[in-house]
């Protein structure tokens, strides 16, 4: 039986970790993700876990250092934000590229300048094309269940790339919600044992890892990976309907909420999907039919299911919590976007930059974006589909 507990986001992920209790963690302190592992040396220093617990001297450190523990195979992780994400990005690619199935706790944070400690996600979607699954929160809860899922997705022998767990820095991590907990006996049975097929300390198989790759087999190399995330998505919901049986908390690619009759809706990521949440159920007692698509997973991007539901919408407003500086918008809506236009969708579509540097977003913002969807609808024209929300001209 699980348990309820008033807990941060970070010492909802710290908790976690202890009950997966993995082999290896280096860490280095970023704001706002240094809670986690300082959390977690609390767990080491008290004996709860196994986990060798290295600090090192800077964040491209702490990735080297879970990248040689996961390829000598141990079950390695670290957590990070901001600029320390910036910092390992070499070593981003060098994970993926190297099919180590290692975990991220990443704690969003602007990037700078200007510097900013604050929400926004443009430390993640920065390193969205580095080959790393991508997995977003929208409160506490699901910041511990993604985790406790995650070394079940990225071990599968059909993926075995690296993953990160994504949540909003201190509208999450910092915040104090009550969430519940699974039995440590539940989740250990859950996650399971971490056995790997190959791995350096493996004397039946010497082998190398990251070895130099001349032109003749970078591509295939490169080819591997992409297959690896072909079979995320199935993967994700595979681990997800076992999840629902021991937590009876239901995750997919992406949550519709209010989808069914939907004629306007919003697409976004992480935790404003809760002030959306309070906005369509406010505009729902006015008998206006709108609705939102919360996307969990973003990498790999799941294009097709997303189309599909926004088949019937008239409008729809992308959100982004990040800028991409190509005079269109942003990233997520770039993909969503695309995947209309390759359904050969009707929707009128928008792009909206929100949040950057944890701006404040309200019910009423909000509520605002729906009611220019629906201008837009008695336009029949989206007119200007790149815009800003609550910016100060």
């Amino acid at each position: 039986m699980g348990k309820r507990e008033r807990l941060s986001g970070n010492e909802a992920v710290a908790i976690a970790l202890r009950q997966i209790n993995p082999d290896v963690f280096p860490a280095f302190p970023i704001t706002p993700s240094t809670e986690i592992p300082q959390y977690f040396a609390s767990f080491v220093a008290n004996g709860q876990v196994d986990t060798e617990f290295i600090p090192v001297e800077s964040e491209h450190s702490s990735m080297s250092a879970a990248i040689g523990a996961s390829a000598a195979g141990a079950r390695s992780l670290t957590a990070t934000s901001s600029c320390g994400l910036a910092y390992m990005w070499e070593e981003l690619y060098i994970a993926a590229s190297n099919r180590l199935p290692l975990a991220l706790a990443l704690v969003n944070r602007a990037l700078s300048g200007p510097i900013n400690i604050n929400c926004d996600h443009s430390d993640s979607m920065g390193a969205r094309d580095a080959g790393w699954i991508q997995i977003y929160a929208e409160n506490n809860q699901e910041a511990y269940d993604n985790m406790v899922q995650a070394y079940r997705i990225s071990e599968h022998a059909d993926v075995r790339l690296p993953i990160m767990i994504c949540q909003d820095g201190f509208i999450t991590s910092h915040a104090v919600e009550n969430i519940e907990l699974l039995d440590d006996a539940e989740v250990k049975n859950f996650v399971g044992e971490y056995e790997p097929e190959n791995y350096l300390l493996n004397p039946e198989c010497p082998m190398a890892v990251g070895p130099y790759a001349i032109t003749d087999y970078y591509m295939e190399a490169k080819r591997s990976q992409a297959e690896g995330m072909k079979h995320v998505p199935a993967v994700v919901e595979e681990v997800a309907k076992e999840f629902a049986k021991v937590s009876g908390r239901e995750y997919g690619l992406f949550e519709s909420y209010c989808m069914e009759d939907a004629e306007r809706a919003v697409v976004m990521i992480g935790s404003a999907a809760g002030t959306t949440k309070d906005a369509i159920d406010r505009l729902r007692e006015q008998g206006e039919k709108v609705g939102l698509v919360k996307i969990r997973l973003f990498r790999p991007f799941p294009a097709d299911e997303i189309a599909e539901t926004l088949k019937n919408v008239k409008a729809v407003a992308i959100m982004d919590r990040a800028e991409s500086y190509t005079n269109h918008g942003g990233p997520l809506g770039a993909d969503v976007m695309s995947a209309l236009y390759r359904a050969k969708a009707d929707a009128l579509a928008v792009n909206y930059i929100y949040g950057l540097g944890g701006r404040d977003v309200r019910v009423e913002d909000m509520e605002g974006v729906f009611e220019a969807l629906k201008q837009m609808i008695a336009d029949g024209d989206a007119g200007e589909t790149y815009r800003y929300l609550g910016i100060r001209e």
